[in-house]
């Protein structure tokens, strides 16, 4: 697979990473998609592997966002500036604390954009609770498996 088939890879996958946030947006799936297609291109047993764990990832995480209640996050005051924010901390947790580093990322981002927005910690804190009881953790389990995927693509891309 040359360079810029393998660019154009990363700017699927990064398409569905910008996804997941947004209502409607099937972002997990761009990124199943985005590795499908590098395997079909690649295959090797690595690449194989990539798409199998992809497979497995994703279906155990639509299996828990199926037994999570409705996303209900624009009642709750949810924007999309606050996605931006949750979207940026998430993957900056996932490459400064690798892999579970995107938790704390996630909370920290809407914790950050709440407080720029309310100004104390008390609203912003219990803002916080009240998204992620409005669906957030949905958006966080959908966000994490997909950071997993692209982390494993990466990795194998980068090892070669």
């Amino acid at each position: 697979m040359g360079a810029w088939e393998l660019l154009l890879v990363g700017l699927v996958v990064l398409l569905g990473l910008c996804g997941v946030p947004l209502p409607g947006v099937p972002g997990s799936w761009l990124v199943w998609a985005a590795v499908l297609w590098w395997a079909m291109e690649d295959p090797r047993p690595v690449s194989w592997g990539v798409l199998v764990g992809a497979t497995l990832v994703l279906f155990v995480s639509q299996v828990v966002r199926w037994s999570l209640p409705p996303r209900r996050l624009q009642a709750a005051g949810a924007t999309g500036r606050m996605a931006v924010f949750a979207g940026v901390g998430a993957l900056l947790g996932f490459v400064l604390l690798p892999v579970l580093g995107a938790v704390p990322g996630f909370l920290g981002g809407i914790y950050l954009c709440e407080r720029l927005r309310l100004g104390r910690h008390g609203e912003a804190r219990a803002a916080l609770r009240t998204v992620m009881r409005s669906g957030g953790t949905g958006v966080l389990v959908e966000l994490f498996t997909c950071l997993l995927i692209a982390g494993a693509w990466l990795g194998a891309v980068l090892s070669g």
